[in-house]
C-alpha cells in the first residue's frame, strides 16, 4: 500500500509541473485545492485563465485585461502557495503577460504581495501613475523599505561602526581615550610575572574626536532601468549610513542627468519616488559632480553602483576614477546591490576598472557591510567569486 501511494504522490506531482486539461499526460486527475492550485498556476503559464477563458490546445499564458479577476487570482496564489512563491510568479506574470498597467489601480496593488521587485516596477510607473494610485503605492513602497531597514541595518550599523573606530584608532591616546582592552592584548609579549603586570610598551586608543564625522560616503546610483533592485537597497543603505553621525554620506542617482537626493535621505521612501528609472546612462557625467563634492579625499569613499554601459565619454570616465583613486579616495564599483548576483555588464569597462586597481562586482545585501567596512579600513575588499555570480 505505502508504494502505491508514495507512486500516486510522483503521479500528483508531475500533474502539477507538467499541466494539461482533466487527466493529460499521467492519467491523475487533481481534485479540490489540487485542482485549484492548477488552475492558478494554468492561469500563468498554462492555457486557462482567471476570466475563465482559453482551454486545451497549444500551451499558452493569460491573465486577460479583467483588473477584478486578476486579483482574484492574485488572492487564490497567496492561498496555496507560500511568499517567496507568489513573489515569483507575481514577478512572472508582470513581466510575462505585460500587467504593469493594471498595477496603476489602486485595488490591484493592496492584492499584491510586495517585494524589492514590485517596488522597482512601481517606480518605472511613477510618472504615468494617477493620482488616486500614488497613495497606495508609496504605501507599498513603504511597507517593503521598512522590512528592508528592519533586515539590514542593524547589521550594518554594528559593522561599520567597528571599522570606523578601527579606522580612528591612535597609537598615542591621551590617558582619558585608551582603549585598555586593545593595550593589554597588543602588549602581552611584555607581560613580567615577577610583578605580575603587562609594561604597555605600545598604546592602543581612539580620537577626541570620536564623536565627530570620520569618514565620507558618495554612493553614485545607475538608475537605469536594468539596474530597480539595486536602486531600491541602494536607498535603503543609504539611508542607514546618514543616521550615523559618524559617517556623511551624500546620495546621487543618474541616468544622462544627475540628480542629487542627499536632502531627502532621511525618507528612503522619498529617495525612491525622486528617482526616475530607465533612460540611458552617463556614468562620466556622474563621477564629475561626485567628484566636485569631495573635500576630504583621503577620508572619502566612493560607490559606484552600474552595470557600466556606458554612454558617455569612456576614457574621461576612466581618468575620473584614476584622479579619485591618486588622491586618496577608496573606489568600490558594484555591477549590481541585489540577490540576483552579476547581471548583464560591459566586460570592457569592467576590465578596464580593474586594471585601475578597482575590480567590479556584483554585491549582495548581506555582503555591503563588508564591503564597506573594508572600504573604510583601506583593506582588501571580500571581492566573491563571479564565476558563481553568473
Amino acid at each position: 500500500m505505502s508504494g502505491t501511494g508514495d507512486a500516486q504522490e510522483r503521479l500528483r506531482r508531475w500533474r502539477l509541473v507538467l499541466g494539461g486539461d482533466g487527466a493529460d499526460g499521467t492519467g491523475c486527475e487533481l481534485r479540490g485545492r489540487d485542482a485549484a492550485m492548477d488552475a492558478a498556476l494554468s492561469a500563468l503559464y498554462g492555457s486557462r485563465r482567471p476570466d475563465g477563458q482559453g482551454g486545451g490546445g497549444t500551451r499558452t499564458a493569460g491573465l486577460g485585461a479583467s483588473a477584478p479577476n486578476v486579483a482574484r487570482w492574485l488572492g487564490d496564489i497567496r492561498t496555496y502557495f507560500p511568499t517567496s512563491v507568489v513573489q515569483v510568479m507575481q514577478r512572472d506574470a508582470i513581466e510575462r503577460l505585460g500587467l504593469s498597467a493594471l498595477l496603476l489601480e489602486p485595488e490591484m496593488l493592496e492584492a499584491v504581495e510586495a517585494d524589492v521587485h514590485l517596488v522597482g516596477t512601481l517606480l518605472s510607473l511613477n510618472k504615468v501613475m494617477p493620482e488616486t494610485t500614488k497613495e497606495t503605492a508609496r504605501a507599498v513602497v513603504r511597507k517593503v523599505v521598512q522590512q528592508l531597514e528592519a533586515q539590514l541595518s542593524t547589521r550594518t550599523r554594528a559593522t561599520l561602526s567597528g571599522a570606523l573606530d578601527r579606522s580612528a584608532r591612535v597609537s598615542r591616546p591621551r590617558h582619558r581615550d585608551i582603549d585598555w582592552d586593545r593595550t593589554i592584548r597588543a602588549n602581552l609579549k611584555n607581560y613580567l610575572p615577577e610583578h605580575r603586570t603587562v609594561v604597555p610598551e605600545r598604546l592602543v586608543g581612539h580620537g577626541r574626536a570620536a564623536q565627530s564625522v570620520k569618514k565620507d560616503v558618495v554612493l553614485c546610483i545607475d538608475q537605469s532601468g536594468s539596474m530597480a533592485a539595486s536602486v531600491v537597497y541602494a536607498s535603503v543603505f543609504g539611508a542607514v549610513l546618514a543616521s550615523m553621525r559618524a559617517v556623511a554620506t551624500r546620495l546621487v542617482v543618474f541616468d544622462t542627468a544627475v540628480v542629487d537626493l542627499t536632502d531627502e535621505l532621511d525618507d528612503p521612501v522619498d529617495v525612491l519616488f525622486g528617482t526616475q528609472l530607465g533612460g540611458g546612462t552617463d556614468i562620466n557625467r556622474a563621477l564629475a559632480y561626485c567628484q566636485s563634492q569631495i573635500t576630504r579625499p583621503a577620508d572619502t569613499v566612493v560607490v559606484l553602483i552600474s552595470d557600466l554601459y556606458e554612454g558617455g565619454i569612456r576614457d574621461e570616465m576612466l581618468k575620473r576614477v584614476a584622479a579619485m583613486k591618486a588622491s586618496g579616495v577608496q573606489f568600490v564599483t558594484l555591477l549590481a546591490l541585489s540577490d540576483e548576483g552579476a547581471p548583464s555588464y560591459d566586460r570592457d569597462h569592467a576590465a578596464a576598472l580593474a586594471a585601475l586597481g578597482t575590480p567590479a562586482f556584483a554585491c549582495t545585501p548581506d555582503l555591503f557591510p563588508e564591503v564597506m567596512a573594508a572600504a573604510i579600513e583601506k583593506r582588501p575588499l571580500p571581492i566573491p567569486d563571479m564565476t558563481e555570480q553568473r
